[in-house]
């Protein structure tokens, strides 16, 4: 695998993709004891937020009508400096309304970037080299995470909330501003097309994918709400706990992507749902501190077992689908992401256990539509 080094669309999409990281890691440290402590929110508020946050992962589609005017990797520049934008401008708005106005711009650039990441990777690598791409990106992602993750918790003793966002958010429209001006695609894929693909035999990528997303809302909305509101954790605090995932996330995944390659999607797919059951419950009725902390932790990990999907549909899809399919996953994705927390934000005010259970049933139906994975070679459409 020495020669993705020398891939020109592998060292952009790692660059942006260090970008998209330490933007999200940055936000996301912050954001939570935030929107508690100056904006003043409540568990339903947090959960109407992060429904907002989802909404333009839910329009990923129209990505496909867009690089009809603007190429992908272009594409992926122009989101990551959005992104920046709704980063920096937090800090400036705290009101409610303000709060969902900065969340949405951020969460455009942020989504939009993701399903072309996904899209060119599976487009721009073989079977075997994507597991191990993926698993690369989100590892450099990782440490990333872990040195913004450092950054704000030490900036977080000294300045306020505002010039952390505000510099964050420049940092990241910098960046990508940087990128904006290369062309990693001088050989691009002859196979690509601009349209949306929804295909019957793509259905179980779909189911699964949905439920994901359903699953993935649990832990990143709710559970570290339940480390911030009821178990009064501080932001310094919060930026420590996600460096240490991170660091566990840059150690793990090589071993995520090698499992891939020798035991296949099923498998992993598979310990990751058992897992996340058992975890999901923990939260519910284990009303300990540091078993919560510990629970996040491992939930992080296991967080990044699914890339598995985005193999799984490699392997069995027309290469000239995988662009459109791979946007169609990520809008299903994020369906349920929409969802999930106003209904959890809801059930969160009759009883805060409530989230984590509906998240166990979730992922228990889940582990039983993985039994389906079949892996065969991709069946060619005329």
């Amino acid at each position: 695998m020495q020669q993705l080094k020398h891939n020109p669309m592998y060292r952009y999409l790692l660059i942006l993709v260090v970008c998209a990281s330490a933007g999200l890691q940055g936000w996301m440290a912050l954001f939570t004891n935030f929107a508690k402590e100056v904006v003043g929110v409540n568990g339903f508020q947090i959960g109407a937020a992060q429904c907002v946050r989802e909404i333009p992962g839910f329009l990923t589609f129209l990505v496909m009508y867009i690089v009809l005017f603007v190429s992908e990797y272009r594409l992926a520049s122009l989101s990551v400096i959005l992104m920046g934008i709704g980063i920096g401008a937090t800090g400036y708005f705290t009101t409610f309304p303000g709060l969902l106005l900065t969340t949405t711009i951020m969460s455009i650039g942020f989504h939009y970037f993701e399903t072309i990441n996904k899209s060119l990777t599976v487009q721009y690598f073989t079977r075997q080299e994507a597991p191990v791409v993926f698993a690369r990106l989100r590892g450099y992602g990782a440490l990333a995470n872990i040195a913004v993750g450092s950054i704000i918790w030490l900036l977080a003793f000294v300045l306020p909330y505002k010039i952390n966002f505000l510099l964050l958010g420049i940092f990241i429209c910098c960046a990508g501003g940087y990128m904006l001006w290369l062309n990693p695609a001088h050989d691009a894929p002859a196979h690509v097309q601009n349209r949306l693909v929804l295909r019957r035999r793509y259905w179980l990528y779909y189911v699964l994918n949905f439920l994901s997303g359903a699953r993935r809302q649990i832990f990143i909305v709710f559970a570290i709400f339940l480390l911030v509101e009821k178990y009064r954790l501080s932001v310094t605090t919060i930026a420590g706990i996600y460096v240490l995932n991170y660091s566990l996330t840059w150690l793990t995944n090589r071993y995520i992507s090698q499992a891939i390659n020798t035991y296949g999607e099923k498998v992993v797919l598979s310990l990751e749902s058992a897992s996340l059951v058992i975890l999901f419950l923990g939260y519910a009725f284990i009303e300990n501190v540091w078993v919560a902390v510990a629970l996040y932790v491992l939930d992080s990990i296991f967080f990044n077992f699914a890339i598995g999907l985005n193999t799984y549909l490699q392997k069995i899809a027309d290469p000239k689908d995988l662009a459109q399919s791979t946007a169609m996953g990520f809008t299903i994705n994020h369906i349920s992401a929409v969802v999930i927390p106003l209904f959890g934000g809801a059930l969160w005010l009759v009883s805060w256990r409530l989230p984590f259970i509906i998240g166990a049933c979730l992922t228990i139906i889940s582990l039983y539509f993985t039994q389906k994975i079949r892996i065969a070679e991709p069946v060619h459409t005329p």
